[in-house]
């Protein structure tokens, strides 16, 4: 994928014109110029769903990437403002998944070991290593998108958006905590959300068993149940039947079981019926579970659960209960109940009070008290049947398993890493998508879907059955859920902002003080960070210091921490004396040091200066061998944050130099490197004239609060930071966190807000609350795009938020695309290399050809594409290379006076050939046709306007106008030269959403001064008058054409030769007129079209007698070709006038002179001798042997 490897000559000519045109785009700011024009018709809202920063793009993400792209464009050129902007998506199980690969880590037992801060950092490192490849790629693909400005789902002001929206959820009662069965991936050990469950079903092989549990008070007496988790057998607490279904009590091979009457034909074996009853007088039975684990002791204190009816003892356990949804359409109308394994018989045993035992740990494996299996998986990815194998050796050694069986179904495994799922009971905490389902199907009732079926069907059924949305992972790279926890009190808190979680920040009660020395010698003239010279106080710095003393006089310093170097020293030392203090209380710390110059030191601050290309080169470069500005902040950081820790209720005085004291006060004001940089300026400067630089002598009081930070003391609200900071409620008690991290779908569901860190700021571009006297902003999208896979994912994250924050709908129309596929209809794959590279095929066939070929595809509209190369190939040679035909053809006839006569957009207005009137016609025809199809967003509908465009105008218009060209009618000539040019330019605008390189290319060629600098700050086409008749009669027109074509290949006529007439029949085609007669002659080559009464309607008979005239007519034309071949290989021009040498034999050159006056006039030659040539292009003429040359 990297474009750079490519050889340049490797690439096609469309390539490089398209690489020109994306440099001119560059060059000269078109996309941003396009965000900023006027737009009367206001704001545009898109979304665009942000990609994962890590893997490259495919060929999936430039289908959706041309889709996003094309509708913005097309907005755009209609007046309004379409901001774009990337965005990534950097959290989660895909991301942390990989790391685990790279770190060869595989558990989260693993994950610890390693360490949460270094497994969360190479996470951020890994998170853009693949973006250059994207910013390359992205561009080359013609997609207009802001890639500099561009958020980050890992950003600090993107997490904090994201607290805010679940601190809302959370005050409207939507969020809650509970203790439900979810499926858990023992791989990742976390739960996930059922519309992530749903991403990874596939049909699987599994072993079901059917086993006998004995009754306590019937001896040789089993219920029979059947299951597909052997592996939950050991955790059984009780059995569940229906009240109301008819059970038997029947004899199989000397065996007494229990089953549903409607299920013996379960037992597939010859039964003999004992007894029938009701379920009813099962209930209460009690039973042996087939494990005994449990049953030698009470199980108080092993159960996991929140109801506190769970918390008895086992008497409640291993008994008959029942259970509406027990039925009899499989199994045996007996369930086995599992209550940590399964949704309904969690339910259940919260009702009975039945135990909860998790036999399984989240790690996926048997716990300690199954001492038989204990450790081993229990749906290992590799062997998923081999627990349930060893549980069925188990049951049949003691004579309770009564067959076992082969069952092929349904089953999740995880979307990420492939583990099978485990339906496992845990604590969670959730949205409650269940109370805001009735106003979600309303809202997605209100959106636009293409196409139609997804949104009524597949999205709409999933809204109808929503559940309770799982949005906590007990994982690492991801936004921290904010809760804290007294875990005294049995309550917590959900905090919404940074500065809710300053409010509750344990906090020390000192009080910082930071001064920098006074005025020393090196001041302004030389650096100096080592005492290697001397360089005290000057007289000015000692009176300066000395009137800060007092001016803090009434303030108590406890302590004063210090620079060891010279002039901080001196400092210190008459504050400490003004404050009385003793030696003790003055304490040197190296962390607060000057930043070392290294072997700059004594040089002249000129010279240090000259050191840095940039202001940010500072906090990168050590080449002088000292420091860089950002591990001066890392040190002073680790002093500030040691001080907070040690110390409480002081006012201490921090003496050091102004670099050090500058990046501390960024530290303390929670400013990262990079908005230290944007408040300062990239720009060379110095950092004396940095904005709060500290003066000598200047003293500041700051305050601070701890907050979570990394490595450089940036405010960083990931684990394990977040986990580092000291919280206490209103009475002073700790608070804990709960430890998980969010769901990242909740994360990329708040990107409409948080991209704009909504709502601490930017509420100018983003505002959904509209008022009496304000409108809504930036909410809700008026167009959003992704694939079909997202109908589970972002389209619903983004619907459920939206919905639950703000009341309506985030979105108003979607696109939802297909897969792309292979040749061979199967999934695109690395591994069998089945698919072209993308880059390839950009630099074969274009990016044009690509987009159009995709926005012409069923994937448009939900449906899988099977990528063919030949396609693009296709799309090259019907639409680009024809279409640079035509533009050729017009430049090649083009002259000044044709530059000159008219406006860009109004050639042609004044043309009455029909040609003209036609093809304007189907200009405005084409307009209609892809406008229409871009308001209902269907590019495909939108896309094929423009291929019969260019077909008529290719195949048909420049077709039967090139004598028009080439002719002395000047008129006519400019007539047919201005249309041309008119039409092309419309064709430039239309397709610019589609083609945006060659739109562009085509633009440029054709544009006037005064237009736009771009097709893309062009305004959209008005669709003018639709000639209905016109466009009829031209069709009846190409259709009559192509009859007596027909005709003439049946009887073996070449076209070039002319022929006496072509007859139609009268019923069919009386309505033809002169022009149009006209124009079928001319294609035809006949010398009358002639309406026949008696000719059939719709009949066409064509003339084939060949006079000698009509012979030497074709003779002629045949000729004519080709000399025109051979003007051709000399690359002539039709400026050039040239003389023709002929040796022929006397027929021919009768035939010659006798026609020789228009073949000087076609051929543009100045005269024909004829001669014996030596050399020359021979051929063979009908029959007649030739040789020409032109000199």
């Amino acid at each position: 994928m990297n474009q750079d490897s490519r050889d340049t000559e490797k690439k096609s000519t469309v390539a490089r014109q398209e690489e020109e045109i994306l440099e001119f785009w560059n060059k000269n700011g078109i996309f941003k110029k396009s965000e900023e024009k006027e737009a009367p018709k206001g704001e545009y809202v898109f979304y665009d769903g942000p990609p994962f920063a890590s893997g490259l793009p495919h060929y999936g993400h430039l289908l959706a990437g041309t889709i996003k792209d094309a509708i913005p464009r097309y907005r755009s050129m209609q007046g309004w403002r379409v901001r774009r902007r990337w965005g990534w998506d950097c959290h989660g199980l895909p991301v942390e998944n990989m790391v685990e690969k790279e770190l060869g880590l595989e558990t989260k037992k693993d994950i610890l070991g390693f360490g949460i801060e270094p497994f969360n950092e190479t996470a951020r490192r890994s998170i853009m290593r693949d973006a250059d490849v994207w910013k390359k790629v992205v561009p080359r693909m013609g997609r207009f998108v802001d890639m500099e400005q561009d958020y980050k789902t890992m950003d600090t002001t993107y997490t904090e958006s994201v607290w805010w929206a679940f601190k809302e959820l959370h005050t409207k009662g939507l969020v809650y905590e509970g203790f439900k069965v979810m499926h858990l991936c023992p791989r990742c050990g976390t739960t996930l959300s059922n519309f992530e469950v749903n991403l990874g079903y596939k049909d699987t092989d599994d072993i079901s068993v059917y086993v006998k549990f004995p009754l306590n008070d019937e001896p040789d007496t089993f219920l029979l149940a059947w299951t597909t988790t052997p592996w939950t057998l050991p955790g059984n607490m009780a059995l569940a039947i229906n009240r109301d279904v008819t059970y038997v009590k029947a004899r199989v091979d000397e065996t007494t079981v229990i089953l549903a009457q409607e299920r013996l034909s379960a037992l597939e074996k010859e039964y003999t019926i004992l007894e029938t009853f009701k379920g009813e007088r099962l209930i209460g039975k009690s039973y042996t579970p087939p494990f005994d684990y449990y049953t030698k002791k009470d199980i108080k204190g092993k159960v996991s659960h929140i109801d506190q009816k769970t918390q008895e003892s086992f008497d409640r356990a291993w008994k008959v209960y029942h259970a509406d949804y027990v039925s009899v359409e499989d199994g045996t109308g007996v369930v086995h109940i599992a209550p940590a394994f399964g949704e309904e018989d969690l339910s259940l045993a919260q009702k009975e009070g039945i135990p909860i035992v998790h036999h399984v740990t989240v790690e996926g494996v048997f716990g300690p008290d199954v001492k038989d299996f204990a450790g081993m998986a229990v749906k290992p990815k590799d062997e998923p049947q081999k627990a349930d194998i060893e549980i069925v050796k188990y049951l049949a050694h003691h004579n309770l398993l009564f067959k076992k069986q082969k069952i092929t179904h349904s089953y999740p495994f995880c979307w990420r890493c492939d583990t099978p799922l485990l339906n496992y009971a845990t604590s969670s905490w959730f949205v409650k998508v269940t109370s805001l389902k009735n106003k979600l199907v309303s809202e997605n009732k209100k959106i636009g879907w293409v196409p139609k079926d997804v949104g009524e069907n597949r999205f709409g059924n999933w809204l109808e059955n929503a559940r309770d949305w799982a949005i906590s992972r007990s994982r690492y790279w991801g936004a921290p859920l904010p809760i804290w926890r007294n875990e005294k009190k049995k309550t917590y808190v959900a905090l919404g902002s940074i500065e809710e979680l300053k409010k509750y920040t344990k906090k020390s009660g000192n009080r910082y003080f930071l001064m920098r020395h006074g005025q020393a010698k090196s001041n302004g003239h030389f650096v100096e960070s080592k005492d290697l010279i001397d360089n005290p106080l000057t007289k000015d710095g000692v009176a300066m210091i000395e009137e800060r003393a007092r001016t803090l006089s009434h303030e108590k310093i406890d302590l004063i921490f210090v620079s060891p170097l010279l002039r901080t020293q001196q400092t210190a030392g008459i504050m400490q004396r003004a404050f009385g203090l003793p030696d003790s209380s003055v304490i040197v710390d190296l962390r607060l040091r000057e930043l070392d110059v290294g072997n700059m030191n004594g040089k002249t601050v000129e010279e240090w200066d000259h050191l840095f290309k940039t202001f940010a080169d500072r906090f990168t470069y050590r080449g002088h061998g000292g420091e860089d500005y950002t591990q001066v902040r890392e040190r002073v950081g680790d002093f500030l944050f040691d001080i907070e820790r040690k110390y409480s209720g002081k006012n201490i005085l921090m003496v050091s130099h102004g670099t050090p004291l500058w990046l501390m006060g960024h530290i303390m004001h929670k400013t990262s490197c990079r908005d230290i940089l944007n408040i300062s300026g990239a720009e060379k400067k110095r950092d004396e004239d940095c904005e709060g630089y500290p003066k000598t002598g200047e003293l500041n009081e700051i305050s601070f609060v701890p907050f979570p930070h990394n490595a450089t003391f940036e405010l960083d609200l990931h684990r394990p930071y977040i986990d580092g900071i000291s919280l206490v409620d209103s009475d002073g008690e700790p608070l804990i966190r709960v430890p998980d991290v969010f769901d990242c779908w909740f994360e990329s569901g708040s990107m409409p807000y948080a991209q704009y860190h909504y709502p601490f700021e930017n509420k100018d571009v983003f505002e959904p609350r509209g008022g009496w006297f304000s409108r809504s902003k930036g909410y809700p999208a008026h167009f959003i795009a992704e694939g079909l896979d997202q109908t589970r994912g972002w389209f619903y994250s983004l619907l459920v938020l939206g919905v639950a924050l703000f009341g309506k709908t985030p979105y108003q129309n979607v696109i939802v695309n297909g897969l792309v596929l292979s040749e061979d209809g199967k999934k695109m794959s690395k591994r069998l290399k089945n698919y072209p590279d993308p880059m390839y095929i950009i630099d074969t066939y274009g990016a044009d050809a690509l987009r159009f070929y995709l926005l012409s595809s069923p994937a448009v509209h939900g449906e899988d594409l099977q990528f063919f190369e030949k396609g693009v190939d296709e799309v090259l040679k019907k639409l680009i290379v024809r279409l640079s035909n035509v533009l050729s053809f017009y430049e090649l006839y083009k002259d000044e006076s044709t530059e000159h006569k008219t406006q860009s957009t109004k050639g042609g207005a004044e043309s009455t050939h029909v040609l003209d009137r036609w093809i304007l016609t189907r200009a405005n025809e084409l307009i209609k046709g892809v406008t229409e199809g871009m308001e209902k967003y269907e590019l495909d509908r939108a896309t094929r306007p423009i291929n019969d465009f260019i077909d008529d105008l290719s195949t048909w218009y420049l077709r039967r106008s090139r004598e028009r060209f080439k002719g002395e009618d000047e008129h006519d000539k400019q007539a047919a030269l201005l249309t041309t040019r008119r039409v092309l330019i419309i064709l430039s605008k239309v397709m610019a959403p589609f083609m945006p390189f060659y739109a562009e290319y085509l633009y440029r060629r054709l544009r006037s001064e005064g237009d736009q600098e771009s097709v893309h700050l062009s305004t959209w086409p008005q669709i003018g008058l639709l000639d209905q008749k016109l466009l009829t009669d031209m069709q009846q027109t190409r259709t009559i054409v192509s009859l007596g074509l027909e005709l003439r290949a049946k009887e073996g006529i070449k076209v070039r030769q002319p022929l006496q007439s072509l007859r139609l029949g009268a019923a069919g085609f009386r309505g033809i007129d002169k022009a149009h007669a006209e124009l079928i002659k001319d294609e035809m080559n006949v010398k009358e079209v002639i309406v026949d009464d008696n000719l059939e309607e719709g009949g066409v008979r064509l003339d084939t007698t060949l006079t000698d005239e009509l012979r030497n007519e074709g003779t002629v034309r045949e000729f004519i070709r080709h000399i025109q071949q051979l003007r051709k290989n000399e690359n002539l021009t039709p400026h050039d006038t040239v003389r023709l040498s002929v040796d022929a034999d006397d027929e021919l050159q009768r035939i010659i002179r006798a026609s020789e006056g228009v073949i000087t006039k076609t051929a543009l030659l100045s005269e024909i001798v004829f001669d014996q040539i030596p050399e020359g292009v021979s051929s063979v003429i009908d029959g007649h042997e030739v040789k020409i040359s032109i000199g």
